[in-house]
């Protein structure tokens, strides 16, 4: 066991150093050989690395709550037979390849979402989240955050459907015991158990968001150097995984040591989140 995590630490950090020895090269180019004549390797990856942060955060931000949900139905709420074919699907959702979802979120949801962009900038346009022109192909950050979430979703809530499973029958029974409802059951007795293992498959969801390449390059309309945070704009940040992905073909020579630094940037940031993740389910499974 020591020499298997010993295995993971060292191709850990062989990829970190990969990364770090071919995309040095970058840091030293004029901006005339960077990607689309970028300023400095910085002034490329900032705007990719907040458009990765803020498309997760999104997808995290509906994901989660409709993913705990969806456990606590299949586990505590649904009858045995429904509850057999719910997580089946889970997991069958789960599976479905990238592209697919990209698809999807291409030619069937980006339409319907441009209907309702308009109307939202016009009627909310002075708040920043609605301000600037509409999408009127749906295109946007928002869209490839609703897409992420219906990717990341079914990882999440296999995840918490198990950990609730786990749950001591003997803090169940005392809550029921005391009179308690199955709702302050579960909140009493499942929520404080599970509390660590839900926010693991909060971060691993998360985790996945971030490396998403091909369903985010085929939804978003990106716009170069780009940081801003409206939903329904026609012009939305990239991200570093999508952005690797529309350049790498054609590139070449310094450009091909630009596109690998932003894999190091991309590569710093999942585990920088992962990190927090650890210890912030390790101090809640210490409290418990």
């Amino acid at each position: 066991m020591t020499g298997a995590s010993l295995l993971v630490a060292a191709v850990l950090a062989g990829v970190a150093a990969f990364l770090a020895v071919q995309g040095w090269p970058a840091l030293m180019a004029p901006s005339s050989e960077l990607p689309m004549q970028a300023p400095s390797l910085w002034a490329l990856a900032l705007p990719l690395a907040f458009g990765s942060l803020w498309a997760s955060f999104l997808a995290l931000l509906m994901a989660a709550p409709t993913a705990i949900g969806v456990a606590l139905f299949i586990t505590w709420y649904a009858p045995r037979r429904i509850s057999r074919l719910l997580g089946a699907v889970i997991d069958v959702l789960a599976a479905v390849p990238s592209v697919v979802y990209g698809l999807w979120g291409l030619m069937v949801l980006a339409p319907l979402m441009a209907k309702i962009y308009a109307p939202l900038s016009a009627h909310l346009g002075w708040f920043p989240l609605f301000s600037g022109q509409p999408s009127a192909t749906g295109r946007t950050i928002f869209t490839a955050a609703v897409v992420l979430a219906i990717m990341v979703m079914p990882i999440m809530a296999a995840i918490c459907r198990e950990v609730f499973l786990q749950v001591p029958p003997e803090s169940i029974e005392a809550a029921l015991a005391l009179g308690a409802t199955k709702w302050e059951m579960i909140r009493m007795s499942v929520f404080p158990f599970a509390r660590s293992g839900m926010i693991s498959g909060a971060m691993l969801g998360l985790g996945r968001a971030l490396g998403e390449t091909m369903a985010t390059a085929m939804v978003i309309s990106p716009a170069p150097f780009l940081i801003g945070v409206s939903l329904v704009s026609s012009s939305n940040p990239n991200t570093v995984a999508a952005f690797i992905a529309q350049n790498f073909p054609e590139a070449h020579g310094i450009q091909v040591s630009a596109l690998i630094a932003l894999g190091l940037v991309l590569f710093a940031i999942t585990f920088a989140v992962n990190a927090i993740a650890r210890r912030i389910a390790t101090g809640h499974g210490r409290e418990k």
